[in-house]
């Protein structure tokens, strides 16, 4: 499943249904799809989700990451490089006052 986060002031991201559930749930939010953060409720999320960041940022974030010997390991990308396209998106809606919206 693919989630994608919208508002009017920047481009559309689109992400993993497991990987967006986990960051819908860093900033605050229970996790449900569809959903939405009202403009004003945005600030709090942003810093929610960058104290969860910095708290890990080179942590994995994803659930189906395992490694197993030298020859099958996969790359996981980090936290930190996950987040960031949502902050970006967070810190557009919030300095123009618009909502954000998420679906599947």
């Amino acid at each position: 499943m693919l989630i994608t986060f919208k508002t009017p002031v920047h481009a559309d991201i689109t992400m993993f249904g497991d990987v967006a559930k986990a960051l819908i749930r860093m900033m605050g939010h229970s996790g449900s799809v569809p959903g939405a953060l009202l403009a004003e409720d945005i600030p709090a999320a942003i810093e929610r989700l960058k104290v969860a960041v910095e708290a890990n940022p080179e942590a994995p974030l994803d659930p189906q990451h395992e490694e197993r010997d030298d020859d099958s390991r996969t790359q996981s990308v980090s936290l930190k490089h996950r987040a960031l396209p949502l902050i970006e998106l967070l810190e557009a809606a919030a300095r123009d006052e618009k909502n954000v919206i998420w679906d599947g």
